[in-house]
């Protein structure tokens, strides 16, 4: 396989990992490195916001995390919602605009990447940057209903009662086809709070005619259940139920519940199982 091509099946994630010798590393905070590089992100859109303001930052951590050896790249669009756009002033077709632009800037961090792997005569230099030709993957970051609300209720899955599935899958419909026809490998649901839910993230990749396949990731506060209560294994059951999704996870959880919650998902499913921050 050469470098840059990656299969668009759903045994992207195994084969990815077999290439990468079982295990691949993921990109760390993307909004913590921009703000180290001087970005201000006290904003409902939080990292997105610098696909507004400093796009050439996204950028430039996107290539950071890869020269440190990362081997999957998330894109900035976590926060990053046609809603959100549209409440700043921004036309609808402005706002997918900007969503496709949060795919595009990793795409060319990946090929800025291997155009300075192929001109270097080392994998390593001296400052331990990596530059090794590898198979890496871009992932397009779909945040919760609640990350748009930015109110924290990623961290509790409580939308209301008036919340429906039907409602949330009105929210991210075209959210998700922006994305997908932007060019990721994959689409990476994050921070997903609660059963309804990912439910919706399911349907949709099953109904949208989605191309790509899918991983979404689940956040606790027990150790046992997703923040919302809903049992982590019935979320984590209802990933799995669809052929699209190649795998399963935790992010944004408590490094004490780790080694417990992968152990519970690893008895139940057969996926390759994500963790991050």
């Amino acid at each position: 396989m050469e470098a840059h091509y990656i299969p668009t099946t759903p045994s992207l994630m195994r084969e990815f990992l077999r290439q990468a010798g079982g295990a691949a590393v993921i990109d760390g905070g993307l909004a913590t490195e921009l703000e180290r590089h001087g970005a201000d992100l006290n904003d409902p859109l939080w990292s997105a916001k610098c696909l507004l303001t400093s796009p050439h930052l996204i950028r430039s951590v996107h290539l950071d995390y890869l020269e440190a050896g990362a081997d999957i790249i998330i894109t900035a669009s976590y926060q990053a919602t046609i809603q959100g756009f549209e409440a700043k002033g921004f036309s609808k077709e402005q706002s997918e605009t900007l969503l496709k632009r949060s795919v595009e800037i990793a795409l060319e961090a990946r090929d800025m990447y291997y155009e300075r792997c192929n001109s270097s005569s080392s994998d390593r230099i001296g400052d331990g940057t990596i530059l090794k030709i590898r198979p890496i993957l871009v992932a397009a970051s779909v945040g919760s209903y609640g990350a748009y609300l930015a109110d924290g209720s990623e961290y509790s899955g409580d939308y209301g009662d008036a919340m429906t599935l039907e409602a949330l899958k009105e929210f991210h419909r075209r959210r998700v086809q922006v994305l997908a026809e932007a060019g990721p490998d994959l689409i990476a649901f994050e921070t997903v709070p609660n059963k309804i839910e990912a439910q919706a993230y399911v349907e949709l990749l099953e109904e949208g005619d989605i191309k790509i396949p899918a991983w979404l990731s689940f956040n606790s506060k027990d150790g046992i259940n997703v923040v919302s209560g809903d049992s982590l294994l019935e979320c984590a059951s209802i990933a799995e139920s669809c052929k699209q999704v190649v795998a399963v996870g935790i992010n944004c959880t408590p490094p004490r519940f780790i080694h417990e919650l992968i152990l519970a998902i690893k008895k139940v499913l057969g996926f390759p199982i994500l963790l991050f921050c």
